[in-house]
């Protein structure tokens, strides 16, 4: 799929995904925070996140801006305008969005508290390439090749290393296939981000707005059924947790996310999202005091060079793609 016909050059996608998996990573670190602060619940933080994430989004729409993809023909001068997106296909789009995001958080919180976090975290970003990768061949026709299947097998083992090299792992099946279900519903949230971001008619930022609308609604009642308003003794210091939360792991980072998405192969999306546990591992060590271990090391440099070998080799295809598309006689 040539990277023109989903109006987001690759490389650009490539910058957006970068970031929006390293603001990710620092979610996990203000978690904790919070959770050291208050005895708020993750489904509780899950709603007010996206709430929060929605408010912020919704102010800067008002005000004109996020704009996350070139400008549309139908507003440059002397082109012709663009074809707009159906509005059924506007509704299905966000609604199965939003569905996927709210599985994938509320399933990830379930299977954390189920099997812990170490198994919940590596079960759920080790699946969601797998399933990501056989999804994106079987419905979009995109093949990884060597290169990139080297990418997501280097990935998964960082991954891995990370997660379960640093001490003890109970594994519990039904925490297991909360997990495999999380993964489901971020792979479907990635595939259907590619799948209509192909024509260049979807709107990243009004993808982020409307998909937060209905996460939110889908998460109000099971954060109303743990409890939506905490018990602190720093009351300001939860507050300005909760706001960075909403804004840069959130606002910003799923805007970015969905623009990038519809740009980039899926498979390779997967991957270089992967980020989020090595940026989440750095600011453990770094920030909240945990302790450096080989294992930490290990796996942060075998993700973070697949991460790279993989953006490298997606901006190499994208080349070889634009190059190979002729150009278009001129009529006079």
């Amino acid at each position: 799929m040539s990277n023109t016909a989903v109006g987001l050059p690759v490389g650009r996608g490539l910058l957006y995904l970068i970031v929006a998996g390293a603001a990710w990573g620092t979610a996990g670190a203000a978690a904790s925070l919070v959770y050291r602060a208050s005895d708020m619940g993750p489904v509780a933080l899950s709603f007010w996140r996206c709430a929060g994430g929605l408010a912020l989004l919704l102010a800067v729409r008002l005000r004109g801006g996020l704009r996350l993809r070139p400008r549309p023909a139908s507003e440059r001068p002397g082109e012709r305008p663009a074809r707009r997106e159906p509005l059924g296909r506007t509704a299905l789009r966000i609604g199965l969005t939003g569905l996927g995001l709210a599985l994938f958080q509320t399933a990830y919180f379930a299977a954390v508290e189920a099997t812990g976090l170490a198994v919940a975290t590596v079960v759920t970003l080790g699946a969601g390439p797998v399933l990501i990768a056989l999804g994106a061949r079987l419905a979009l026709g995109e093949l990884l090749g060597r290169g990139g299947s080297a990418a997501v097998v280097g990935a998964l083992t960082g991954l891995g290393v990370l997660v379960l090299g640093g001490g003890d792992a109970t594994v519990r099946p039904w925490g297991v296939l909360l997990a495999v279900l999380s993964a489901a519903g971020y792979s479907a949230m990635t595939l259907l981000t590619r799948w209509w971001g192909r024509d260049g008619r979807v709107d990243g930022a009004a993808t982020t707005v409307w998909t937060f609308a209905v996460t939110t609604v889908c998460l109000l009642p099971l954060g109303l059924a743990e409890g939506l308003i905490p018990h602190t003794a720093q009351p300001v210091r939860l507050l300005e947790l909760l706001v960075y939360i909403a804004a840069v792991p959130t606002a910003l980072a799923y805007a970015l996310f969905f623009a990038g998405a519809a740009a980039v192969r899926s498979a390779a999306v997967s991957v270089i999202m992967l980020l989020e546990p090595v940026c989440a591992a750095v600011l453990a060590v770094g920030l909240l005091g945990e302790r450096l271990t080989a294992a930490t090391l290990v796996g942060t440099l075998l993700m973070l060079g697949s991460v790279t070998g993989l953006a490298v080799a997606e901006a190499r295809t994208a080349s070889a793609e634009r190059l190979a598309v002729p150009e278009e006689p001129l009529l006079v």
